[in-house]
């Protein structure tokens, strides 16, 4: 009686040691979740990061603005650079001598603060070259085409999509009308073509 008694414990006893061993494996596979949660992140980070300076790049009026305190302070860098010089050359002309040490040169620094003159000035032609073709797009072709993904969002005043493409039709053949008036002058100007009734 007492050989049955003994083989029920040993089993019982047996499966202890495996709970353990996934508890210990589970922590450690804890601080590799979080280290691939963080990498993922951090891509995504960079890469948002990568898109807004590519979008301020070819935003002008971003770029103006991110230009605007860098002039300032190119500004500032030109101006006490310029007292350093002018008093410097007016110690050497009183024949004093000059405790400033080396100074920066002038003309480096207004050819720097120049560079950032003119990229300011091509950012604001090209936001005005934006916003005139902003406008004549809207002068040309002011009402907007209804699409078939939105029948709902249809407004009004929206233009049938037949009668957008005769009005683009009007439009590249008038632009074709054009085109060759200036190629007909243009040959009359050179002598290829004899200009046909002539006064």
């Amino acid at each position: 009686m007492a050989a049955p008694q003994q083989q029920p414990q040993a089993p019982s006893q047996a499966p202890a040691p495996g709970p353990q061993l996934t508890l210990q494996a589970g922590p450690g596979q804890q601080p590799q979740l979080q280290a691939q949660a963080a990498a993922q992140a951090q891509a995504q980070a960079q890469a948002q990061a990568a898109a807004a300076a590519q979008a301020q790049d070819f935003d002008p009026v971003q770029r103006y603005k991110m230009l605007i305190p860098q002039l300032k302070e190119s500004l500032q860098n030109l101006m006490k650079i310029a007292a350093q010089n002018l008093v410097q050359n007016t110690n050497i002309d009183n024949g004093q001598k000059s405790n400033d040490g080396l100074v920066q040169r002038f003309d480096k620094s207004l050819e720097e603060f120049y560079a950032l003159c003119d990229q300011l000035e091509l950012c604001l032609r090209l936001a005005y070259e934006c916003l005139s073709q902003s406008f004549d797009s809207t002068k040309h072709s002011p009402n907007l085409v209804p699409t078939a993904t939105k029948p709902d969002a249809v407004q009004t005043e929206s233009l049938p999509y037949t009668q957008y493409l005769s009005m683009i039709k009007s439009q590249i053949s008038c632009a074709k009308d054009i085109h060759n008036a200036l190629l007909e002058c243009s040959n009359k100007i050179t002598g290829k073509i004899p200009a046909q009734g002539g006064p």
